[in-house]
C-alpha cells in the first residue's frame, strides 16, 4: 500500500480533491460537522485569521464532504466552513464523496496531520479509534497513514497518563517531549505532581527527566522490602545447583522462581539440569 500522508487527500481517497473544477457550491446550512471528528478544540484566534482571510479572498480549495440524510457531513475542511460562517458567507464550495465512516475518520486525520491540527491526545485517541475501526496493528496504520511505526507507538503511549495530565498536553501545558518523560511514573499522583511543577516552573525537559529519577528513586526506596533469609538461602542453593541467576518471590504461601539465561546453549543445559 502507496504511503499518503505526504500526498494529501487526493492519494488516500482519489477523486476527492478537485482537479478540473469539479465541485458545486452548497448552502452552508446543510452542511454539518464530522462526529468522528479527530480534533475536538479548535483555536479561537487561527480561526478568526481564517475568516478575516476568506472574507478577503473567498475559499480557495473545496471542502470535502459525504452525503447523509439530512444533507452533507463534513470530512475535510470544517475549520474553513466555521470560518466562512464567521464571514457571512451564505455557500461553500465542496467535492462530494460517498464514503463510509472509517473512510471519513481517515480522511479528517490525515487532513488535521498535515495541517498540524491536532493536539498530540487528539491525534493518539484518532489513531486508536482507526486501529480499532479498520482492525489495523501500529505497524500497518503506519504504512496507511505514512507515519513511522515509532511515531504512531510514542503518540499512542500518551493515553497510559493520568487524564488530569493528558488535559494539560491537550491544553499544551506541558508538551509531548515532557509527557513522555512523566510516563516512566507509573503511578498517576507521582505523574501529576511533576506535571504541577512542570507548570508553575516552566521546567525543560531534561530537567523533568531528572525529576522523575529523582522519585523513583525515592519510591524504590520506600518500596524495597528487606530480604528474607530464608529466600536468600533457597535462591544461593538453586544457583549453586543450576549454574544460573536465580531469583525466588515468595508471598505468603505462594510465589514464584524466575531463572535468567543468556544464550540458547545456556537455555539447554538448563533444561537437562532440570529434567535430570
Amino acid at each position: 500500500m502507496k504511503k499518503v500522508l505526504g500526498k494529501g487527500i487526493h492519494a488516500l481517497i482519489p477523486g476527492s480533491v478537485d482537479e478540473g473544477g469539479n465541485f458545486f457550491f452548497i448552502g452552508i446550512e446543510k452542511l454539518h460537522p464530522n462526529k468522528t471528528q479527530p480534533r475536538k478544540t479548535i483555536n479561537q484566534a487561527k480561526l478568526e485569521d481564517l475568516s478575516a482571510s476568506i472574507k478577503e479572498k473567498g475559499i480557495l480549495q473545496p471542502l470535502l464532504v459525504r452525503p447523509i440524510e439530512d444533507g452533507y457531513e463534513i470530512v475535510a475542511g470544517e475549520r474553513r466552513w466555521r470560518a466562512a460562517q464567521r464571514a457571512g458567507m451564505r455557500e461553500v464550495p465542496v467535492v462530494v464523496q460517498d464514503l463510509g465512516e472509517r473512510e471519513s475518520l481517515e480522511a479528517a486525520l490525515v487532513e488535521n496531520l498535515q495541517r498540524e491540527d491536532l493536539n498530540p491526545i487528539e491525534e493518539a485517541l484518532a489513531y486508536v479509534e482507526l486501529m480499532k475501526q479498520w482492525g489495523l496493528t501500529q505497524e500497518a496504520l503506519s504504512v496507511r497513514l505514512g507515519r513511522k511505526r515509532s511515531t504512531i507507538a510514542n503518540i499512542v503511549r500518551l493515553l497510559q497518563l493520568s487524564p488530569k495530565v493528558q488535559q494539560l498536553v491537550s491544553k499544551s501545558e506541558i508538551s509531548a517531549g515532557h509527557a513522555r518523560a512523566l510516563l516512566v511514573l507509573e503511578d498517576f499522583q507521582s505523574q501529576e505532581a511533576l506535571a504541577e511543577e512542570i507548570v508553575k516552573k516552566g521546567l525543560s525537559v531534561r530537567e523533568v527527566e531528572h525529576q522523575v529519577k529523582l522519585v523513583q528513586s525515592r519510591l524504590y526506596k520506600k518500596r524495597k522490602p528487606d530480604p528474607d533469609p530464608y529466600v536468600i538461602d533457597i535462591q544461593n542453593k538453586l544457583e549453586r545447583s543450576l549454574g544460573a541467576k536465580v531469583k525466588v518471590s515468595l508471598k505468603g504461601k505462594r510465589g514464584s522462581i524466575r531463572i535468567s539465561f543468556f544464550d540458547l546453549n545456556e537455555l539447554d543445559g538448563l533444561i537437562k539440569r532440570i529434567c535430570s
